[in-house]
């Protein structure tokens, strides 16, 4: 028998809302996770993808990250992962700094023996890169065999990746596929194979309704998917259809009825009342306790046409308009490294002259070829779920927001998963440093180092 804790999405490092609370909050459930598996006495953890929310973590949060996973290693639980799309690199990734240490194993191709178990990994592979796969693993000996993937997999909602070719064209067959990259948990089943999402650690998104929380896998003469929750912040959401007269007074009654006291709370307004300053909303809520709060104003403007519009993060609109525009993966990624990469602006010139002629020397022809305007994915819509309007949808909302928005110069908490998924090369093992780059709070990325 062997026994699997299937986390992933932790999302390690992502500062949600602008608040340093929020950062802490996504290290805090990862470390409970470990805990569990720890007490539980698993077998393994299987890290399903996006150990981190930006490939250029802070030095804090992969010092935070090697603390969580000594416990692991001081338990003699393996920690077994994979490279999701929102943390991937061209060149080493941190999973590899990790197995250097000593704390982790990068899956892939080969099984890692588990007891009587196979586990094998397939890191994030890129659309365009998918059709050319080769599902040929390395056979095994053992009982039973589990792939550890990362991507949006059909047969469930919002699947652009369809696991039934992962079954029929690989030469091993797998008892369960434990995926990562959808943040909700969802369990279904193809002929005798299971397939299974844990879900996130914590809310990268008000959208995230359901609690958090990780998988218990069993492989014995059958296997086993059980789900096990986790405690976090506390979101309170607070949707209301006003009615005519009423206005601030109201939302504030309704408010008032909720523990709000360090929680994230979530405004939605609707209906015909009074125009609402979503700032006094904002307020109001931080003098009764709440850690942060965002008001999203579903509402026409008023008749004279004033309206206040923002975004709980701009970086988002513009790779929604990148996302767009149908450009090449080339285009796309030197995007990156101009608009939102960490690299100094004194060094930006060289490093997109060194990037072109690594695509050149490398005949990489597909990534100079444009693609299609992406469709809004399950992916897009968790991540811009933050920003209470679009381009096209004017809606009222927080005029607080838009001045932290505005006054936020770092974009390291900008939500990675806006960025195409072409831009992440996850099947790069190449052993080359990572360049010198810095983290975001003033602190040198771990990059500096290695």
């Amino acid at each position: 028998m062997t026994r699997l804790l299937h986390t992933g999405d932790t999302h390690l490092g992502y500062q949600q809302y602008h608040v340093p609370e929020r950062r802490a909050d996504f290290l805090d459930a990862f470390r409970q996770v470990v805990e569990d598996a720890v007490e539980a006495d698993v077998d393994a953890v299987v890290h399903a993808g996006d150990l981190f929310h930006d490939r250029r973590p802070t030095l804090s949060d992969i010092l935070g990250t090697i603390d969580v996973l000594r416990t692991l290693d001081g338990a003699g639980i393996p920690f077994l992962a994979i490279v999701g799309n929102h943390e991937a690199k061209r060149d080493g990734q941190w999973l590899d700094l990790f197995e250097s240490l000593g704390l982790a194993t990068r899956l892939g191709m080969e099984p890692t023996i588990v007891e009587d178990t196979a586990v094998y990994g397939l890191d994030f592979v890129p659309r365009s890169r998918r059709s050319a796969l080769d599902y040929e693993f390395e056979p095994h000996d053992a009982d039973h065999a589990t792939l550890v993937a990362h991507g949006l997999f059909e047969p469930f909602d919002l699947g652009e990746w369809d696991a039934r070719k992962i079954i029929e064209e690989s030469n091993v067959a797998f008892d369960a596929l434990l995926f990562g990259d959808n943040h909700d948990p969802g369990t279904k089943q193809i002929e005798d194979t299971w397939l299974t999402y844990c879900g996130s650690t914590e809310r990268a998104s008000a959208d995230e309704r359901e609690d958090r929380g990780y998988n218990l896998i069993t492989f014995e003469d059958e296997v086993t998917i059980s789900r096990r929750g986790i405690d976090t912040r506390e979101f309170v959401f607070v949707e209301m259809d006003l009615a005519e007269h009423e206005g601030v007074e109201a939302v504030h009654e309704r408010i008032s009825q909720h523990d709000v006291d360090g929680a994230v709370v979530i405004v939605h307004l609707d209906g015909e009342g009074e125009p609402i300053p979503p700032a006094r909303i904002e307020e109001y809520a931080s003098d009764a306790g709440a850690l942060v709060a965002r008001v999203t104003d579903h509402r026409e403007g008023s008749d004279d046409g004033e309206m206040s519009v923002s975004f709980a993060d701009p970086d988002d609109a513009v790779r929604e308009r990148v996302r767009e525009l149908g450009l090449s993966e080339a285009a796309r990624d030197l995007d990156e490294t101009i608009r939102a990469s960490k690299v100094a602006d004194s060094n930006v010139a060289d490093e997109v002259q060194s990037r072109v002629a690594t695509l050149l020397e490398e005949g990489d022809a597909d990534a100079f070829e444009s693609s299609p305007a992406d469709a809004p994915t399950e992916e897009t819509s968790t991540s811009m779920s933050e920003s209470p309007v679009d381009s096209t949808d004017a809606e009222q909302t927080s005029e607080t927001t838009d001045e932290a928005a505005v006054s936020e110069t770092d974009t390291a908490d900008a939500d990675p998963s806006d960025v195409d998924a072409d831009d992440q090369e996850s099947d790069d093992r190449s052993s080359t440093p990572p360049d010198p780059g810095r983290g975001d709070d003033g602190q040198a990325s771990m990059e500096e180092y290695f």
